[in-house]
């Protein structure tokens, strides 16, 4: 069973393509860091802006 935390990392891996290397590294330290809910809604974020 996974745990929040490799389940969102597994979701930003799949979303890699669509950030820059600059995003994908903060929203990963964000989560790693503990906030996983507020990297998720990050990663929303940016991908709602990059692809509509």
């Amino acid at each position: 069973m996974k745990t929040e935390l490799t389940q969102f990392l597994d979701t930003l891996k799949y979303n890699k393509k669509n950030l820059t290397r600059q995003q994908y590294r903060t929203i990963r330290g964000q989560a790693l860091k503990g906030d996983v809910m507020d990297a998720r809604k990050g990663l929303q974020k940016v991908l709602k802006r990059r692809c509509g």
